[in-house]
């Protein structure tokens, strides 16, 4: 009696997704992966850092042809690359490539995102103690008609301080100033020193809020091969001159509300002294800057938003 034989089927799985479609049915503009957790490297310093972030990564499919992408080879990709090198703009512009030639017969061009937290620790105001800050980074790679794109984004949180609230304060201090000490004639210093102590002489105080800076920026060609987001944190902070506190004390905390007081803000503001920072930096090309003054006043949000405003750059969409 004869066997049949039958082939294997390790050897014949079937590839639906290869398979060619009989018609075209139109291109895709992007087709791939979001929410892969993975870990990356960055470099501090010339010192390493694991970070655990989450990506998205794509591929146009631009034949219509074609059913569908090679998902696992955009996978592994990002493994490979994640294992091997840490994160820097040359780094990106590299797996950009080796993402669209995986796909050579199908794709143009290559995104990839990625987003963790960054954590600085920062030294306190006044005493002599320090903690953690953490800062959210998005760092988004596009790679096009062979060139690639580097953008790096951060948010930055921060004390904002309502300069008419502060003047209205102001105003009702002097209010009560007055019918305090109007009677006297003349006014003794000590009197007034010790009456400023007292809730009666403080009875106003403006509102402050804490506030947010998205900043998106598009980074330089030879930018190096560390990604300045320490760099880029310290020029939106030392713009603005408020940004929220680690570990603090009662001199800290003293020292944050001089510092709220002598920096007051609308978020017109706020705007304003981040742009002209990141039109001192030639690390940097172009800019999207969103702020949102988180309101104690009102129930909604105050926002600005500003770009550097080169040809083809970013649009100041909200």
């Amino acid at each position: 009696m004869n066997s049949l034989k039958l082939p294997s089927l390790a050897n014949a799985m079937p590839d639906i997704a290869n398979a060619p479609l009989s018609k075209p049915q139109g291109t895709l503009d992007w087709v791939g992966m979001a929410n892969v957790h993975q870990p990356f490297v960055i470099h501090e310093d010339g010192v390493p850092h694991t970070v655990h972030g989450t990506a998205q990564i794509y591929v146009d499919l631009a034949d219509g042809h074609a059913k569908g992408i090679h998902m696992s080879r955009l996978y592994l990709l990002l493994q490979q690359f994640a294992a091997e090198q840490p994160l820097s703009a040359g780094a990106l512009d590299a797996v950009l490539h080796d993402l669209t030639a995986s796909h050579a017969d199908l794709s143009t061009r290559a995104l990839l995102e990625i987003r963790f937290d960054h954590f600085l620790r920062r030294r306190a105001l006044k005493s002599d103690n320090s903690g953690w800050n953490h800062y959210p980074v998005r760092l988004r790679a596009q790679q096009q008609d062979g060139v690639a794109h580097v953008e790096l984004g951060v948010e930055v949180t921060y004390s904002s301080t309502c300069p008419c609230s502060a003047a209205l304060a102001r105003q009702l201090i002097q209010e009560q100033f007055q019918r305090d000490f109007a009677d006297g004639g003349s006014v003794d210093a000590q009197e007034v020193l010790a009456w400023l102590g007292t809730e009666q002489g403080i009875l106003a105080t403006p509102h402050s809020q804490r506030s947010v800076a998205e900043v998106l920026v598009r980074l330089a060609p030879g930018s190096g091969d560390e990604l300045p987001i320490t760099a880029l944190v310290d020029v939106v902070e030392g713009a603005l001159k408020t940004p929220v506190q680690a570990a603090v004390k009662r001199e800290d905390e003293q020292e944050f509300a001089r510092l709220n007081g002598q920096n007051l803000m609308f978020c017109e503001d706020a705007g304003r002294r981040i742009k002209a920072a990141l039109n001192a930096d030639d690390r940097i090309l172009d800019y999207w800057v969103r702020v949102n003054h988180y309101e104690s006043l009102h129930g909604h949000d105050a926002v600005a938003i500003v770009t550097k405003g080169v040809k083809d750059g970013y649009r100041p969409i909200p």
